[in-house]
């Protein structure tokens, strides 16, 4: 192994991508760089390292064991380097770059609309892609192909950067004509008898955490369709008999909706900002995340 006066630095970005990619050709594509330039990069990271790094398999290369200890350092690394080298001042007005934010349909209806919005004013040249939260979340942070993420903690990694944005709880919601939108509440036995809609990011499954509160009382409910998304919630809900227990900030986005506070306690959850350390110190990307927070400090809270 050579000592760091004789080792070129930069080959250490091309190992980063190269852990990332583990495909020598779209590694080269990633850095711009032809594939022959991209194998003699190779060469010369084995040669530096005393290590082979990477073997050839079925698809593309796998990394040694010795590449595997060094890919969470050598990504450490050049993540604080990157900041070392960033502008001490971020300027919104003249910034030029991409966001990418992964969040469920919700969040993105109730956070990243009014983000989106403010950013426009604020940062105008300032792209933003809104992408669907997957298990592979934290790799995809690490890995740069995520800025952050809006989830709950159960969804995060330990060796995230977390901080909660707003607390959450949950109304009953149903059109404004249903036969129960005229009582002045909704009680238990009305609930129960009612036919449910099940809105969640997992989908498939017709229990929640309405369902769990029901049960400690021994109660169950009729819960008819389960979606993974709350995109079709407002026409299911106009048209047919059908009522949802939703997030409350959700309510207020849903046209000619009555809602009511749910007759039993539900827990509610509070939503988090999640990132990774490679932005943690970035001037441009505390401000989005600041931006953010900001955002949600603004919420008006639906009444229980």
């Amino acid at each position: 192994m050579k000592a760091l006066h004789q080792f070129d630095l930069n080959l250490l970005k091309a190992f980063d991508v190269l852990m990332d990619e583990r495909n020598v050709s779209r590694a080269a594509e990633r850095l711009n760089l032809t594939q022959s330039a991209m194998s003699g990069m190779l060469a010369r990271l084995r040669e530096g390292l005393g290590d082979p790094l990477f073997v050839r398999a079925q698809r593309g290369i796998v990394p040694t064991e010795r590449a595997l200890s060094l890919a969470e350092p050598i990504k450490t690394t050049l993540a604080h380097i990157d900041g070392i080298l960033q502008p001490a001042e971020f300027e919104p007005a003249t910034a030029k770059m991409t966001l990418r934010v992964a969040a469920t349909d919700y969040s993105m209806s109730a956070v990243m609309v009014h983000f989106v919005a403010k950013l426009a004013l604020l940062a105008p040249n300032i792209k933003v892609a809104l992408l669907p939260l997957t298990p592979d979340l934290p790799q995809q942070l690490s890995q740069g192909k995520l800025d952050f993420a809006l989830l709950v903690p159960s969804e995060g990694a330990d060796y995230l950067h977390l901080k909660p944005l707003y607390d959450e709880h949950y109304l009953c919601a149903m059109r404004a004509d249903h036969r129960l939108a005229a009582n002045a509440e909704l009680t238990l036995a009305d609930y129960c008898q009612a036919q449910h809609i099940l809105a969640s990011p997992v989908g498939g499954g017709f229990s929640g955490v309405s369902d769990m509160a029901l049960a400690k009382q021994g109660l169950k409910r009729n819960v008819k369709v389960s979606l993974n998304n709350f995109l079709l919630l407002p026409q299911l809900l106009q048209h047919s008999d059908m009522i949802a227990t939703v997030p409350s900030r959700l309510t207020a986005l849903l046209p000619n909706i009555k809602h009511f506070p749910t007759p039993m306690p539900v827990q509610g959850f509070t939503k988090y900002i999640a990132w990774h350390d490679r932005t943690h110190n970035d001037p441009a990307h505390r401000w989005l995340r600041s931006l953010v927070g900001e955002v949600c400090r603004g919420f008006m809270v639906v009444p229980i």
